[in-house]
């Protein structure tokens, strides 16, 4: 155990896994543009093939929580609950709190089969961000810059047009709009104390339009809405460059599943509801805290092998000829070779931390707060 800790500390098989994803995600970019003549020919193709292009990306980086890490993702909620999973269209509701909960929930899509097709609100500046935002391009992902006033058409749009969608999905809102930090939370509590709403410990004062305007415009699609409140053994602090160093974490996630139907259809109703839900939402996160566990019996989902066999297909097929160059440098003896080599290295280095940097707390900030910034609710 003590050697395979080792291995994962080194640096340079974390910068070969990253050689991997960034090469086969720029590759997967390149089908997915080149499956854009099929568009106008037969949407549902497009949609069938760039989902399981999305799967072979995305697996990438669940096969690091699941195989590289051993992150253990532990459900709560019942039998019934988890018999639908992966067999209807649904809107699910995440706490914001961590820098993996996004890698929690698409490890939860994998295992039931869905992670290509998982679908999300996103911030518009990941529409620039290579791979992740290229590949949700060609998702047909909502983009918004969080202001409604010219939010409000794109948004419209593009949720309408997944009404149709082939394959079974899981639309992830954060509702809280934005990571939770103690600054943002200060500034949220003041928000929901001048607006008379009960204050929240563990969660930002919920935004209600983007779930409102999603829940509206997926109807007679979505059947249901997951709430999923996460947390972590152990008051642990989960990072994804503790994923990529193989640190092990243990995730526990409470899900309730809420039938559309028994949501209020009106605007405003269905914003109590949503602020009534994450009341509820806080009071488990304080049982978590008191208790180390949510409420309700237990469900231990196992991993899949195709993350890992996806994973060796693209290191196989990239890594035997990066290997060959490198040592071709090597035995040449060249010095501006080597130079040349080393300096890519570096670069390489550099753009992968980058893009871990995407999901860090302190560097993924967004205007909440800012009085300058329009209130969208």
């Amino acid at each position: 155990m003590a050697v395979l800790d080792y291995l994962k500390s080194l640096f340079i098989l974390q910068l070969l896994m990253g050689f991997v994803f960034v090469v086969s995600g720029l590759i997967i970019n390149f089908i997915q543009l080149c499956t854009c003549i099929l568009w106008p020919i037969n949407k549902q193709l497009y949609r069938k093939i760039n989902c399981r292009l999305a799967y072979s990306l995305w697996s990438q980086l669940v096969m690091l929580l699941e195989w590289w890490s051993g992150t253990e993702c532990t459900l709560y909620t019942d039998q019934a609950t988890v018999d639908k999973f992966g067999k209807e269209h649904v809107i699910t509701i995440l706490n914001h709190n961590y820098e993996i909960d996004f890698l929690c929930g698409w490890t939860m899509c994998e295992r039931f089969g869905i992670l290509g097709s998982s679908k999300v609100l996103a911030k518009h500046e990941l529409l620039k961000v290579p791979l992740i935002g290229w590949t949700w391009y060609f998702l047909e992902i909502v983009f918004c810059k969080r202001k409604w006033e010219e939010d409000r058409k794109t948004v419209f749009k593009g949720l309408s047009g997944l009404k149709d969608y082939p394959e079974y999905m899981w639309f992830l809102l954060y509702c809280e709009g934005t990571r939770f930090t103690e600054t943002k939370h200060q500034i949220s509590m003041q928000v929901a104390e001048s607006k008379g709403l009960p204050k929240l410990k563990y969660h930002l004062l919920p935004r209600t339009k983007g779930f409102t305007t999603t829940l509206q415009c997926l109807q007679g699609t979505v059947t249901a809405v997951y709430d999923v409140t996460l947390n972590f053994k152990d008051n642990q602090t989960p990072t994804l460059l503790g994923i990529v160093k193989g640190k092990k974490y243990k995730a526990d996630l409470s899900v309730r599943r809420f039938p559309v139907e028994d949501i209020p259809a009106d605007e405003k109703e269905c914003a109590i509801w949503l602020h009534k839900l994450y009341q509820e939402k806080d009071a488990l996160q304080e049982f978590y805290k008191k208790e180390g566990k949510f409420p309700g019996p237990t469900i231990t989902t196992r991993r899949r092998p195709w993350t890992l066999l996806n994973f060796l297909f693209w290191a196989t097929l990239l890594l035997s000829p990066l290997i060959n160059f490198a040592c071709g440098v090597v035995v040449s003896g060249s010095p501006l070779l080597i130079i040349g080599f080393i300096i890519f290295l570096i670069i390489a280095s550099i753009a992968i931390r980058r893009l871990i940097g995407v999901t860090e707390v302190k560097k993924t900030g967004s205007s909440y707060g800012n009085p300058e910034a329009k209130k969208e609710n």
